[in-house]
Protein backbone atom coordinates (compact mmCIF):
# COMPACT_ATOMS: atom_id res chain seq x y z
CA UNK A 1 0.00 0.00 0.00
CA UNK A 2 0.77 3.43 -0.85
CA UNK A 3 0.76 6.41 1.74
CA UNK A 4 -0.72 8.33 -1.06
CA UNK A 5 -3.92 5.61 -1.54
CA UNK A 6 -5.31 7.12 2.02
CA UNK A 7 -6.04 10.53 0.23
CA UNK A 8 -5.38 14.16 2.22
CA UNK A 9 -9.14 13.75 4.07
CA UNK A 10 -8.97 14.28 7.92
CA UNK A 11 -9.09 10.72 9.66
CA UNK A 12 -10.12 9.91 13.40
CA UNK A 13 -7.21 9.21 15.67
CA UNK A 14 -6.60 5.88 17.40
CA UNK A 15 -4.88 8.18 20.33
CA UNK A 16 -5.52 8.09 24.08
CA UNK A 17 -7.76 10.65 23.57
CA UNK A 18 -10.52 8.09 22.12
CA UNK A 19 -12.60 7.18 25.17
CA UNK A 20 -12.69 3.28 26.25
CA UNK A 21 -16.61 1.68 26.89
CA UNK A 22 -16.13 -0.37 29.86
CA UNK A 23 -19.54 -1.31 30.71
CA UNK A 24 -20.93 -4.51 29.96
CA UNK A 25 -22.62 -5.36 26.88
CA UNK A 26 -26.64 -4.79 27.56
CA UNK A 27 -27.24 -8.06 27.29
CA UNK A 28 -24.59 -8.90 29.59
CA UNK A 29 -26.72 -10.78 32.30
CA UNK A 30 -28.83 -12.42 29.87
CA UNK A 31 -26.13 -14.11 28.16
CA UNK A 32 -24.11 -14.86 31.19
CA UNK A 33 -26.60 -15.28 33.72
CA UNK A 34 -25.06 -15.68 37.48
CA UNK A 35 -21.68 -14.02 36.39
CA UNK A 36 -21.88 -11.45 38.84
CA UNK A 37 -21.66 -14.14 41.48
CA UNK A 38 -19.11 -16.22 40.56
CA UNK A 39 -16.80 -13.66 40.11
CA UNK A 40 -17.85 -12.43 43.85
CA UNK A 41 -17.04 -15.81 44.70
CA UNK A 42 -13.72 -16.16 42.93
CA UNK A 43 -12.26 -12.18 43.58
CA UNK A 44 -14.46 -11.05 46.81
CA UNK A 45 -12.45 -8.14 47.34
CA UNK A 46 -14.21 -6.85 44.09
CA UNK A 47 -17.31 -6.21 46.22
CA UNK A 48 -20.27 -5.66 43.98
CA UNK A 49 -18.90 -7.08 40.55
CA UNK A 50 -16.93 -3.61 39.65
CA UNK A 51 -13.33 -3.02 39.12
CA UNK A 52 -12.09 -0.92 41.56
CA UNK A 53 -8.53 -0.91 40.61
CA UNK A 54 -6.23 -1.30 37.57
CA UNK A 55 -2.89 -2.26 37.90
CA UNK A 56 0.01 -2.49 35.20
CA UNK A 57 0.78 -5.44 33.64
CA UNK A 58 4.03 -5.66 32.12
CA UNK A 59 5.53 -9.20 32.40
CA UNK A 60 8.85 -7.95 31.19
CA UNK A 61 9.57 -6.00 34.02
CA UNK A 62 8.11 -8.59 35.96
CA UNK A 63 10.84 -10.89 34.77
CA UNK A 64 13.82 -8.36 35.08
CA UNK A 65 12.58 -7.23 38.62
CA UNK A 66 12.80 -10.98 39.39
CA UNK A 67 16.47 -11.30 37.67
CA UNK A 68 17.40 -8.48 39.55
CA UNK A 69 15.74 -9.71 43.09
CA UNK A 70 18.23 -13.20 42.13
CA UNK A 71 21.49 -10.95 41.76
CA UNK A 72 20.10 -9.08 45.01
CA UNK A 73 19.41 -12.28 46.52
CA UNK A 74 22.77 -14.20 45.24
CA UNK A 75 24.68 -11.15 47.55
CA UNK A 76 22.70 -11.94 50.48
CA UNK A 77 21.21 -8.53 50.23
CA UNK A 78 17.35 -9.42 51.33
CA UNK A 79 15.91 -6.82 51.83
CA UNK A 80 16.49 -5.66 48.20
CA UNK A 81 15.60 -8.67 46.93
CA UNK A 82 12.28 -8.67 48.77
CA UNK A 83 11.68 -5.69 46.84
CA UNK A 84 11.91 -6.62 43.28
CA UNK A 85 10.26 -9.51 44.04
CA UNK A 86 7.15 -7.43 45.38
CA UNK A 87 7.59 -4.76 42.48
CA UNK A 88 7.31 -8.20 40.12
CA UNK A 89 4.04 -9.12 41.82
CA UNK A 90 3.43 -5.88 41.41
CA UNK A 91 3.44 -6.05 37.24
CA UNK A 92 2.46 -9.54 36.95
CA UNK A 93 0.23 -11.18 40.52
CA UNK A 94 0.31 -14.95 40.47
CA UNK A 95 4.01 -14.98 39.02
CA UNK A 96 5.01 -18.65 40.45
CA UNK A 97 8.45 -17.92 40.31
CA UNK A 98 8.89 -13.98 42.30
CA UNK A 99 6.12 -15.88 44.15
CA UNK A 100 8.53 -18.69 45.59
CA UNK A 101 11.57 -16.42 45.59
CA UNK A 102 10.25 -14.17 47.59
CA UNK A 103 9.02 -17.17 50.49
CA UNK A 104 12.74 -18.18 50.09
CA UNK A 105 13.69 -14.54 50.83
CA UNK A 106 11.21 -14.16 53.53
CA UNK A 107 12.41 -17.19 55.52
CA UNK A 108 15.91 -16.03 55.29
CA UNK A 109 15.50 -12.87 57.13
CA UNK A 110 13.60 -14.62 59.74
CA UNK A 111 10.29 -13.77 58.80
CA UNK A 112 8.82 -17.23 58.85
CA UNK A 113 4.60 -16.38 59.00
CA UNK A 114 4.78 -14.54 55.88
CA UNK A 115 7.43 -17.05 54.05
CA UNK A 116 4.79 -19.52 55.27
CA UNK A 117 2.30 -17.27 53.19
CA UNK A 118 4.56 -17.28 49.98
CA UNK A 119 4.99 -21.19 50.05
CA UNK A 120 1.17 -21.80 50.09
CA UNK A 121 0.55 -19.13 47.63
CA UNK A 122 2.97 -20.75 45.57
CA UNK A 123 1.55 -23.94 45.64
CA UNK A 124 -1.94 -22.80 44.82
CA UNK A 125 -0.27 -21.23 41.63
CA UNK A 126 1.54 -24.15 40.69
CA UNK A 127 0.71 -27.29 42.56
CA UNK A 128 2.67 -29.49 40.82
CA UNK A 129 5.72 -26.91 39.88
CA UNK A 130 9.19 -27.15 39.58
CA UNK A 131 9.61 -26.12 43.03
CA UNK A 132 6.85 -27.73 44.93
CA UNK A 133 8.61 -30.39 46.47
CA UNK A 134 10.93 -27.51 48.37
CA UNK A 135 7.48 -25.67 49.19
CA UNK A 136 6.16 -28.56 50.77
CA UNK A 137 9.30 -29.15 52.57
CA UNK A 138 9.64 -25.41 53.80
CA UNK A 139 5.75 -25.59 55.02
CA UNK A 140 6.57 -28.69 57.08
CA UNK A 141 9.63 -27.13 58.50
CA UNK A 142 7.58 -23.68 59.13
CA UNK A 143 4.94 -25.14 60.85
CA UNK A 144 7.12 -27.44 63.09
CA UNK A 145 9.06 -24.35 64.20
CA UNK A 146 5.68 -22.56 64.86
CA UNK A 147 4.04 -25.06 66.74
CA UNK A 148 7.06 -26.05 68.79
CA UNK A 149 7.79 -23.33 71.39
Amino acid sequence: MDASDLGTATGQSSSKDSEVDLSPPEDDARNHPGSAAAVKKAAPELGDGSVNEFRPWDPHKAAKDVEVGDFYFKQKNYKAAESRYREALYYKDNDAMATYRLAVCLEKMGRGGEALTEYESYLKILPHGPEADDAHKSIDRLQRATASP
